[in-house]
């Protein structure tokens, strides 16, 4: 068998120089071509930029209500993003559509109207590549690009473009409390408008109408009570939003709308008057300018109710800037001094590597052919 085995060897070992200017040949030209593929090749750089983010696990409602803001991420499907961790959360906004789109407009890269927008977004979905460290909580991100200054430009740019984008998102819970707020307070802007202009077109087209003193009091303290419960209801629903109806804060302001509506049912309540707490029964108010009365009272709610949520809008922006997550840049991405590939020396040592074994197969090939010839001829 070591006999065999030994004649085998002496034997493969003929065959290869015999065709040893074969070999060498074909290993010398895959090496060349190798060399001269890697010199053609364009340069790539990757400039890098290194960010903390928060720590810290988002909760799924979070996620999703954030990611519910955005438009849809380029080639992935939001509803299969496996959301667990801070970093993931900013991982998915970094490559989000509003991202992509201020990157290529703010580095003008759709200039070539032959290719459509969501190409270019494509290539630069392609080009860029996060890494994230799931042990120092390190998020890693870079863009790749044949000139190592425009690298860097393009990857600070994402740095940017992801700070300004958490500016407009809800991710914190006083962040959607902002949201539902901001939203509340611009239909009780339009409101306070509509009343505003009502009572100021009902004046203009029947005259001035001057009103008792107490019957202003009246309508006053009612629209300012009407609003405060409207004001309440508003910050009940969005603390359900968050906490269960055993919390103590939601209890507080339920009891708190309970005695608002007694103070308010006992306002409006018509009675005789003997009542010394009530400024006037708003039965008693004279049916004169009941019209009048009414648009006044409207546009007395809707200011009332517009100062109210302006209060708690405002209130909820301070805690949104107080508790608001802050991405920490550990690195500037800055122009790479080394290219990311060719990587040209693994290219040509495996170019020759594989000219080598071809040429080795090809010699094999070709002296199993030959035997075959010479056996038929033979015969």
């Amino acid at each position: 068998m070591q006999a065999g085995d030994e004649i085998s060897l002496i034997d493969y070992l003929t065959v290869a120089l015999k065709q040893k200017k074969l070999i060498i040949s074909m290993t010398l030209i895959a090496s060349l071509l190798s060399a001269l593929i890697s010199l053609l090749m364009p340069k790539v750089y990757k400039a890098e930029a290194k960010l903390l983010l928060p720590s810290g696990q988002t909760s799924p409602n979070t996620a999703s209500q954030v990611l519910s803001q955005l438009s849809s991420v380029p080639g992935i499907a939001i509803g299969g993003l496996n959301i667990k961790t801070t970093n993931d959360l900013y991982t998915a906004l970094l490559k989000s559509r509003p991202v992509l789109d201020k990157i290529i407009e703010r580095f003008d890269l759709h200039s070539n109207k032959t290719t459509s927008l969501q190409s270019t977004r494509d290539s630069l979905l392609m080009a860029l590549k996060t890494y994230d460290d799931k042990k120092s909580g390190i998020l890693t991100i870079g863009v790749e690009h044949k000139d190592p200054k425009m690298s860097a430009s393009l990857t600070n740019a994402f740095v940017e473009e992801l700070k300004s984008l958490i500016l407009n998102l809800a991710v914190t819970e006083a962040g959607e409390r902002r949201l539902f707020f901001e939203e509340q307070l611009k239909s009780a802007k339009e409101s306070l408008i509509k009343a505003e202009e009502s009572l100021r077109g009902f004046q203009e087209k029947t005259g001035a109408i001057r009103m008792d003193e107490q019957a202003t009091a009246v309508i006053g303290s009612v629209s300012e009570l009407r609003a405060r419960i409207s004001g309440k209801e508003v910050e009940l629903k969005v603390m359900r939003t968050y906490a269960t109806q055993y919390n103590p804060d939601i209890q507080m302001i339920e009891e708190e709308i309970r005695g608002l509506k007694a103070e308010l049912n006992k306002l409006e309540t018509k009675g005789s008057g003997h009542n010394p707490e009530s400024l006037m029964p708003a039965g008693k108010i004279p049916a004169i300018g009941t019209e009048y009365i009414r648009r006044l009272r409207e546009f007395k709610y809707s200011e009332a109710i517009y100062e109210i949520l302006l209060k708690q809008y405002e209130v909820a922006r301070l805690d949104e800037a107080r508790d608001s997550a802050v991405i920490q840049v550990i690195e500037e991405a800055i122009p790479p001094e080394n290219r990311l590939r060719p990587k040209r020396t693994s290219m040509v040592i495996t170019g020759t590597l594989i000219g080598f074994i071809l040429s080795v197969l090809t010699a094999f090939l070709m002296h199993y052919i030959q035997g075959k010839k010479a056996y038929i001829s033979s015969e």
